[in-house]
C-alpha cells in the first residue's frame, strides 16, 4: 500500500500543472529576472581610472618626485606625457579629465568640473602640501642629508594587510538568488498543503475514499509527504542547475552539503505547507493564501526585496532571523560560499531538521485526532 501510494501521488503531483508552474516554473522565471536586473551592477560599480594628461617640459623634468608619485598611484590614475597641444586636444575632445603642467608651478587645467577632476585636484593638493613639509624639515636641519630626509617623508608604508575572512570574493548579488532558493524550498509547501487536503475527508473525495480505506493513515501520511518531497526536491535541483549552469551564479564546490541543504531545505518546505494546511481549517484557497503571506514574508526578512533588511534584523533582532526558515537556507548557502568553517552551516541545518520535526508532529497529531460523523 505506501509503494502504491507513493506512485499514485507522484502522478496526481505531476498532472497537475498549476502547482507545477508555481514550484518549478515561476522561480525560474524570476531567477531569469533576477539576472537580467542584477547582471550590470557589479560591473556598473568598477572604478574606472582617472584619464590625466602631464606635459612634459623643463620644469617636470626638474621634478621627478611628482613623477614618481604619480607612478605610484597606477591604481587611481591613467598617466599620459605628451606636449601641452596634444594635452589641450585631447581635453577638447573629453578624452581626458585634466592635464597637469608645471608652469613654472603646479598647475591643473580642465574643461568642466566634476568628481573625476575632484580626485586630480586632490592630488595635487595633497602633493604640494607633502612638498612644504619635506622643505620645511629640510630648512629646520640644514646639515642633514637633504635625499635622506626626502625619502624619509616621502614614504610612505603600509602597515595593514587586507586579509579576506572568506574563501570567495564578497559578491552583493548572490544574496538574491540564495534567497529565491529559500523561496522555493517553502513553495514546496503548496506541495504539503495539496497532500493533506487530498488525505482529508471533508475537503476532497479522495480523502473520503482513503478514510473508508482500511489503511494505516500514518502510512498513508507518510508515503503522501515522501512522494511531494520527491517532486519538490527534483524541482529544486532542476532550478539550481539552471541557476549554475545557465545564469553563471557560483554556488561554491561544496556540491555534498548543497545538496544536503537542498533536501532539508524541501523537506522543511513541504512539512511547513503540510502544518498550515491542518491547523487552518477553511478551504484550500485560503490554506494557500496564509502560505504564500508567510512564505513572502519570511523571504522578505531574509533579504530578497530589500538586501539590507537581512542585515537589520541580525543587527537589531537577531532572535527572528534564528525562527525564519527562509533565512536559515539563505545562510546555509551564504556559509558555503563564504566561510572556511562549517559551524554556521550545522547550526542553520539542525534548526531546519528542528522546524521540520515540529512541523511534521503538529500535522501528525492534527490529523490523527480526526474524527468523522458521516463520509
Amino acid at each position: 500500500m505506501f509503494l502504491f501510494n507513493y506512485r499514485y501521488r507522484l502522478k496526481c503531483i505531476l498532472r497537475d500543472r498549476e502547482l507545477m508552474f508555481w514550484t518549478l516554473m515561476f522561480p525560474i522565471l524570476l531567477a531569469t529576472l533576477f539576472n537580467l536586473a542584477f547582471s550590470n551592477i557589479t560591473s556598473a560599480e568598477e572604478f574606472v581610472k582617472v584619464k590625466v594628461a602631464v606635459v612634459k617640459n623643463e620644469q617636470l623634468a626638474a621634478n621627478p618626485a611628482f613623477t614618481a608619485a604619480l607612478d605610484d598611484t597606477g591604481n587611481i590614475f591613467e598617466a599620459i606625457y605628451t606636449t601641452r597641444t596634444e594635452a589641450e586636444a585631447l581635453l577638447s575632445d573629453n578624452q581626458i579629465d585634466g592635464y597637469i603642467i608645471f608652469d613654472p608651478d603646479l598647475n591643473l587645467v580642465v574643461n568642466r568640473s566634476g568628481l573625476n577632476q575632484t580626485i586630480i585636484r586632490s592630488f595635487l593638493d595633497d602633493f604640494v602640501q607633502t612638498s612644504a613639509t619635506i622643505f620645511t624639515v629640510i630648512a629646520a636641519n640644514p646639515t642633514a642629508h637633504d635625499q635622506g630626509l626626502i625619502a624619509g617623508v616621502s614614504n610612505r608604508s603600509e602597515y595593514l594587510t587586507a586579509v579576506s575572512a572568506s574563501q570567495s570574493n564578497p559578491d552583493p548579488i548572490v544574496n538574491y538568488f540564495y534567497t529565491l532558493i529559500a523561496m522555493a524550498c517553502l513553495y514546496g509547501g503548496f506541495l504539503g498543503v495539496k497532500e493533506v487536503v487530498a488525505i482529508q475527508a471533508d475537503l476532497s473525495d479522495v480523502g473520503a475514499r482513503i478514510n473508508l480505506a482500511p489503511t494505516n493513515k500514518l502510512t498513508v501520511f507518510i508515503s503522501s509527504m515522501l512522494a511531494a518531497t520527491t517532486i519538490q526536491l527534483a524541482e529544486l535541483l532542476i532550478l539550481l542547475a539552471f541557476i549554475i549552469g545557465v545564469l553563471g551564479i557560483s554556488f561554491g564546490d561544496q556540491l555534498g552539503y548543497i545538496a544536503l541543504t537542498c533536501v532539508i531545505g524541501s523537506l522543511t518546505g513541504v512539512t511547513f505547507g503540510a502544518c498550515i494546511g491542518v491547523i487552518v481549517k477553511k478551504g484550500e484557497g485560503l490554506k494557500m493564501g496564509i502560505l504564500i503571506g508567510s512564505t513572502m514574508t519570511m523571504c522578505f526578512l531574509a533579504g530578497m526585496m530589500y538586501a539590507d533588511m537581512k542585515y537589520i534584523v541580525t543587527t537589531k533582532i537577531p532572535i527572528i532571523g534564528y525562527l525564519n526558515p527562509a533565512n536559515l537556507i539563505t545562510d546555509s548557502f551564504y556559509a558555503l560560499y563564504y566561510y572556511n568553517t562549517h559551524t554556521q552551516f550545522f547550526t542553520d541545518i539542525l534548526l531546519l531538521c528542528g522546524f521540520t520535526v515540529v512541523f511534521s508532529t503538529i500535522t501528525y497529531f492534527v490529523l490523527r485526532r480526526q474524527k468523522y460523523a458521516s463520509l
